[in-house]
């Protein structure tokens, strides 16, 4: 049988693109937070505050006045996290170079913990697909997409908005499709279910 791709609404990369206003937001609070700690009345240290300043309102404006744009254009988004990320490491290198071990580490840790979603969110935007083929089902998911042979699939129930698939040692899964399926494209899930797994899905 063909290969069938059914883009479907998948609930953690929803979650995840929710997520990314508040995680800027975040971000911009912290970096307002170090300069305000590192202040100092005069000196160098000035434009630095400054610098810190505008970039933690640049992040905000971004995140609170252009949603749309981060999903629209998900470039923006991982672009404006690469600058968080950047900042945060080089608060850390800072911090641990002049001997301030707890801060150093803390920084070092935001610097991991958004390195992460940088990974993730790189392809947070692209349309999610359900693979049916004659090997198995092949669902989206984080951190990585999972496999499952027909033997690994106990039952299948889908409609024409929603699919059910119940595995046989692990937890169920449950997506909306992107939009509802055609006629011929229920009958060829239920030509797999029924071939594969003895059923009419």
């Amino acid at each position: 049988m063909d290969t069938l791709l059914l883009p479907i609404i998948h609930p953690r990369f929803e979650r995840m693109k929710q997520s990314s206003l508040m995680l800027h937001l975040t971000a911009a609070l912290l970096i307002v937070l170090h300069a305000l700690s590192h202040k100092e009345p005069k000196g160098p240290s000035v434009v630095l505050d400054l610098c810190q300043y505008i970039l933690a309102l640049d992040i905000s404006i971004l995140a609170l006045a252009g949603r749309g744009i981060l999903t629209q254009m998900p470039f923006v988004n991982i672009i404006f996290r690469t600058i968080e990320l950047i900042f945060f490491l080089g608060i850390a290198v800072s911090m641990c170079l002049t001997g301030k071990w707890l801060g150093g580490c803390f920084h070092l840790c935001l610097t991991a913990a958004y390195g992460i979603l940088l990974y993730y969110e790189r392809n947070l935007y692209q349309q999610r697909e359900l693979m049916f083929n004659d090997a198995g089902v092949l669902i989206p998911d984080i951190p990585e997409n999972r496999f499952l042979s027909w033997s690994e699939i106990c039952y299948i129930e889908t409609h024409y908005h929603a699919i059910h698939i119940e595995p046989v040692f692990c937890n169920q899964y449950d997506f909306e499709f992107r939009k509802n399926l055609s006629f011929g494209q229920l009958e060829q899930i239920h030509e797999f279910c029924g071939y594969y797994l003895k059923s009419d899905g």
